[in-house]
């Protein structure tokens, strides 16, 4: 019975001690986004001989999912409709690709207008270069969200002092694949998948400390990793994992062809 005693008390004082986070925080300014594992495994990749032109017109959400909500409707997503944006910075940080715009091409269209409009020269005719083209298109989407895959925890009480620490593991999946804009043809596809991951600890007092007196206190916090990083860092393994099976299937080249990565390059 000591024992038992002994070994839950530990596990009280340790899982309180873990409770760092009980301070309400300050108000912070804006900052930018730290570089992931992702992140620097995309640029870490090796040159490429040549930036590759590609379009994006959509990249959505095809998972149907709404945001649980105890006790509410909710008409929230679970995941992040910028989907788009996020990748379109993804292939601008890579070396690998030239992203041009097509989610806005009806206002580059509506300015372009605008611009001759503006700009007519005496004949009548107003000079501005093409629009670039792209060599490859991207399509795909995140088509998974799925809550809930990994639940557990663990906690001790006794004498009314106890503490908790609760998890949970969402999944969201993504696929994307590189299209020939010259033939249609599906050069490479991909698909990665990034866990949610969200945690729970507490621990709280309860006691009568006299006859008809009662003390009681409890604290916790909650950590979330944000939708929108999760959706990001698939992302971005998504680009690293389509540059790796593109050099393995010879679609492109790298620069240093005594590397490991010796293959033809259709595009260049």
């Amino acid at each position: 019975m000591k024992i038992i005693i002994i070994l839950s008390l530990t596990f009280i004082l340790s899982a309180c001690s873990s409770l760092s986070n009980l301070v309400p925080p300050d108000i912070a300014t804006a900052i930018k986004i730290e570089e992931s594992e992702t992140f620097k495994e995309l640029k870490s990749l090796p040159k490429p001989k040549g930036a590759i032109p590609v379009s994006v017109y959509s990249f959505r959400d095809q998972t149907g999912q709404y945001k649980p909500q105890a006790n509410i409707s909710s008409f929230s997503t679970a995941v992040t409709q910028g989907a788009t944006s996020i990748l379109m910075q993804a292939l601008s940080d890579s070396d690998w690709f030239l992203p041009v715009e097509r989610e806005g091409l009806q206002n580059i269209l509506t300015e372009r207008k605008i611009t001759r409009a503006a700009n007519k020269n005496k004949n009548g005719k107003t000079e501005l270069p093409p629009l670039t083209t792209a060599k490859i298109l991207l399509e795909g989407g995140i088509i998974s969200y799925d809550s809930n895959t990994k639940t557990g925890g663990f906690g001790a009480e006794y004498f009314g002092i106890g503490a908790s620490e609760l998890y949970r593991e969402d999944v969201i999946s993504v696929y994307m694949r590189a299209i020939d804009v010259r033939t249609g043809q599906v050069l490479v596809s991909v698909s990665t998948s990034k866990t949610v991951l969200s945690t729970e600890a507490r621990a709280g007092f309860f006691r009568y400390v006299s006859f008809k007196r009662l003390a009681e206190a409890e604290a916790g916090y909650t950590s979330n990793e944000p939708m929108h990083i999760c959706v990001k860092q698939a992302l971005e393994k998504a680009i690293t994992e389509l540059v790796k099976k593109g050099l393995d299937k010879r679609v492109w080249k790298a620069q240093d062809t005594t590397a490991s990565y010796q293959y033809h390059n259709q595009y260049k």
